[in-house]
This record gives structure tokens, sequence and C-alpha cells, in this order.
């Protein structure tokens, strides 16, 4: 039973400021690849941290919105923690 989720995912930016709409989308195609239909994305911006966080002191935060199987979640967690350009990823189930 597919259940919708919502995902933000913080992207390091450090000296990538001209990449950011490829990789987003890149992002959003490998969410697809593990069998989730995306369908928002949402990009909320530059944003600086409150800390510094692994010597990065910001990052831009993109708001996923998709439909995916309960065990996607975890598929597309280890697959995105195997990318160097994201920084932080968390997940929520909505309604």
């Amino acid at each position: 039973m597919k259940r919708k989720y919502q995902g933000v995912i913080v992207l390091n930016m450090q000296g990538k400021e001209d990449s950011v709409d490829t990789l987003i989308n890149r992002i959003g195609k490998e969410i697809e690849d593990e069998g989730a239909s995306l369908q928002q994305v949402d990009r909320l911006g530059r944003r600086e941290f409150a800390y510094p966080s692994n010597h990065i002191s910001g990052g831009f935060f993109v708001n996923y919105h998709f439909e995916a199987e309960p065990d996607t979640i975890v598929k597309v967690r280890n697959r995105l923690a195997l990318n160097t350009d994201i920084h932080l990823q968390h997940y929520d189930r909505k309604n």
C-alpha cells in the first residue's frame, strides 16, 4: 500500500552554486528509480545553520513530496547516503 511521504534534503553547495537545478533533478530521479512516484519538489533556498555542521555553515534546502511503499524509504535513504552532495536528509510520513 503506497503512502505519502515528505523528504527534506539539505544539499552541500559549497563551491557548486551553478549546479543547483541539475542536482535537484538528479536526486528526484534517484528517488523515482527506487520505486517512488515524485509529486512535487519545493526549492526552499539557501539557509544558514544555527551552528556549523561538519565544517559547513549552510546548505540549500529542498522538500520532496512523493508516494511510495514503506520499505522504499529505507532504499532511498541508503542510496542517497552515498551521494556526497547531500549533507542531511529527513523523511516524514504524511496522512
